[in-house]
């Protein structure tokens, strides 16, 4: 795992979408797997501006979708492809048939699932997966314990990763029990990882993540031995990890 750590969030976003160009120019139809979170929107924001400059394109990306809430309609202001959409797909010009979805409002969230896992391999695998950090340590929904070898599936969401979603929704009891997220073993086989992590709440579960033994109750700590991880934090986040390089 390599570490680069940020002291501003704008140095994060314009660090993270160095890092998504320079892959995408080695692989512009690469499947990626695209978050949703407060942390990765300024990136996003800064690739629509390279975009506008004629500096970046996302064309032919290849997008896949990480979760989303369980009986959810695309049109709810709590849909996850809502929110990646108007972030990322439009502002980037992803064209929807490069999409593949985590329907929330499925009438057989099974079969999603199943077919999303499909569609992955069908591809040979995440070419890059951009992830967040949950509190918890949650990667996607994948909430602790989880397998690394879990399938994409519906899954309930821990209540700490409901007390964390509640400000997004106006309260914790606007906020789904129950998700759709891409399988620990979807994300950990990615070619590339860019884990994206702000704020001094996640302190505590980067350095487990990062520096702790390999464990079920901290999902992202399954990273470290993923094929290439790159974790980009700024110093509220990583204040006892170095500036830059190889974390073992």
């Amino acid at each position: 795992m390599e570490l680069i750590v940020v002291e501003t969030h704008d140095l994060l976003a314009s660090t993270a979408a160095d890092l998504i160009c320079a892959s995408i120019a080695v692989e512009c139809d690469a499947p990626t797997v695209v978050p949703t979170g407060n942390t990765p929107v300024a990136t996003y924001a800064e690739l629509a501006k390279r975009r506008s400059e004629g500096l970046f394109d996302a064309s032919r990306l290849r997008v896949f979708q990480l979760d989303d809430y369980l009986g959810i309609s695309e049109d709810d202001p709590r849909s996850l492809y809502g929110w990646m959409r108007r972030s990322f797909l439009e502002p980037l010009g992803v064209p929807d048939e490069h999409v593949v979805r985590l329907r929330g409002d499925t009438a057989d969230p099974d079969a999603v699932c199943r077919e999303y896992d499909a569609r992955v391999r069908l591809c040979g695998g995440l070419g890059l997966s951009i992830l967040g950090l949950g509190v918890n340590g949650h990667l996607g929904f994948n909430e602790p314990p989880a397998d690394p070898r879990s399938p994409t599936r519906v899954v309930r969401l821990a209540p700490v990763s409901l007390e964390s979603n509640s400000r997004y929704w106006g309260g914790m009891e606007r906020v789904p029990r129950e998700a759709l997220t891409a399988g620990m073993s979807v994300l950990l086989a990615a070619r590339r990882t860019l884990l994206l992590v702000a704020g001094a709440d996640k302190r505590d579960v980067l350095w487990q993540a990062m520096r702790g033994p390999i464990t079920p109750e901290i999902p992202a700590s399954y990273l470290q031995r993923a094929p290439s991880v790159t974790v980009i934090a700024d110093r509220e986040a990583a204040p006892r990890l170095g500036s830059r390089g190889g974390v073992g």
